[in-house]
């Protein structure tokens, strides 16, 4: 799923896979080579990699891992609220507070 949704992510913003790669401190000369392996899945980031290109992307690590395109959603928003919106969030999910 990471090559999926790294994909996905990085279109989204409209990065090249160079830029993605070099915004995400690759070497110059390996930047495009190696965002495209990730993509094309034949090779899997560590998680340590996952989370610099997620910083650059402004997506939350679990987004990246989300195998369920509605789940990935679910995650891409959560990520994108305010501690206390996430808690709100919460609450309505749980069943706590009506809609």
């Amino acid at each position: 799923m990471v090559a999926l949704r790294l994909r996905q992510a990085r279109e989204a913003v409209g990065l090249s896979q160079k830029g993605l790669g070099i915004a995400a401190g690759f070497d110059l000369t390996v930047a495009s080579p190696r965002v495209n392996q990730y993509e094309a899945g034949k090779h899997t980031p560590d998680v340590q990699t996952v989370e610099l290109l997620a910083k650059v992307l402004g997506k939350p690590v679990p987004f990246f891992y989300a195998t369920d395109d509605s789940m990935a959603e679910a995650i891409d928003l959560l990520g994108q609220m305010s501690a206390t919106d996430r808690k709100k969030a919460l609450k309505l999910l749980r069943g706590n507070e009506a809609l």
